[in-house]
């Protein structure tokens, strides 16, 4: 039995502000600044190698990526029977690189807490919280854009 698809169920234009998950795109970007400007703001000690350059890297690709994915969103470029398995694709690797990025800022900010000062500190379990939330939003919006992607 064949299946056929009846339309393409992406949103353009502004509806991309109005459906689920497309809606998540705000607070994505939002949070994964406030990734990238926390971690950007904290102090690392000298090291050879740097595990917040991997958070930093991950923060500014997902910023870019999802703004990117919401202008094509937005200017109706999302026409056609790939794009909601793209969709799907992308979201689910953002929240693999945040899940991990999370867990080592996590780690590093557990090992710098004795060495480093009270508003530094404070900062770094800014961060971890914010990588936490942008990977939950991430997996949100990868499950949803699978549902959807399933029923087109």
């Amino acid at each position: 039995m064949a299946s056929s698809v009846t339309g393409n169920y992406l949103p353009k234009g502004c509806a991309v502000f109005t459906t689920m998950p497309d809606i998540l795109f705000i607070p994505e970007l939002i949070i994964g600044g406030l990734v990238w400007i926390l971690v950007a703001s904290t102090n690392l000690l000298s090291v050879t190698a740097n595990p917040q350059a991997w958070v930093m890297s991950v923060s500014v690709f997902c910023f870019v990526f999802t703004t990117i994915w919401l202008l094509i969103f937005l200017f109706g470029c999302n026409k056609g029977g790939m794009w909601p398995g793209l969709d799907t694709a992308y979201h689910a690797i953002a929240a693999l690189f945040y899940l991990s990025a999370a867990v080592i800022q996590a780690f590093l900010t557990i090992g710098l807490q004795a060495l480093s000062s009270t508003n530094e500190y404070k900062l770094n379990v800014a961060a971890v919280v914010m990588a936490f939330v942008a990977t939950l939003l991430y997996v949100i919006h990868t499950v949803l854009s699978a549902l959807r992607w399933k029923t087109s």
